[in-house]
């Protein structure tokens, strides 16, 4: 067999850039090093990266399995490499096609839980807490999320405070206040990988058909939240009815 595949060789040296170009914006992300935006870029860059290493490894495999070259587990490494270094791009292309550009979820489309504390701490983030951005918000969530609604409980409304408090405490929220007096819980989520906060108005109000619960989660950056924020609300209203046993 004659000497190495190049193309092996370039595919594994363009993957193992785009995977080290990945984890620096990570790494930027989670402990906010830059401007959001720099590592959001970064992240663009390794999945665009990845995909021209991933053409390349795959034509030096297919090089090396034609018998013409060696090589065949550097192309293979390039690959895996390339795959890895595409994940967050490619995952935010596939969820963002299918859902809109929208941050701002809330169970309460009329009248939005209102963040009091928090506001200080969002003093620096881009994202508003007007819902004015897009003008047709409240359309666009309640076309991909039609389910998403306040919940009524059947429940003294100082009973579900205590039980929301800790489910919130339970998801690894940090509480930011907690208010009987007014019903009113505000917290900050943290994503896992990359650390981007979100923060979450938790409004609990008694009424004459029983307490209801409506939830208001806000992504700080970012104009898509890919689903987050209507997944943490659902996660909360279910984990709060189990632990009601309602």
């Amino acid at each position: 067999m004659s000497d190495q595949s190049k193309t092996a060789q370039w595919g594994l040296r363009l993957a193992v850039l785009a995977i080290v170009i990945l984890a620096l914006a990570i790494i930027g992300l989670r402990y906010e090093l830059l401007d959001f935006k720099i590592p959001l870029l970064g992240l663009a860059v390794a999945g665009a990266l990845g995909l021209v290493a991933l053409i390349v490894s795959l034509i030096g495999l297919v090089i090396t399995l034609a018998g013409k070259k060696s090589g065949a587990g550097i192309a293979i490494i390039g690959l895996v490499l390339a795959g890895v270094a595409m994940v967050p791009l490619s995952t935010s292309v596939i969820k963002g096609g299918s859902i809109p550009r929208i941050h701002d979820i809330t169970t309460d489309l009329v009248n939005p839980p209102q963040f009091v504390d928090v506001v200080a701490l969002r003093a620096s983030s881009p994202n508003p807490l007007d819902r004015k951005d897009p003008a047709d918000l409240a359309e666009l969530q309640a076309k991909a999320y039609p389910a998403l609604a306040p919940l009524t409980l059947n429940v003294p409304a100082g009973v579900v405070f205590e039980a929301a408090r800790g489910v919130a405490q339970d998801m690894g929220w940090a509480i930011v206040s907690a208010k009987p007096e007014t019903g009113l819980i505000e917290a900050t989520a943290t994503t896992g990988l990359l650390r981007f906060k979100d923060d979450v108005a938790i409004r609990i109000v008694e009424s004459s058909t029983g307490t209801i619960v409506d939830v208001r989660s806000v992504s700080r950056v970012g104009m898509s939240d890919l689903g987050t924020n209507a997944a943490r609300i659902e996660a909360f209203l279910a984990a709060l009815k189990a632990k009601l046993a309602v």
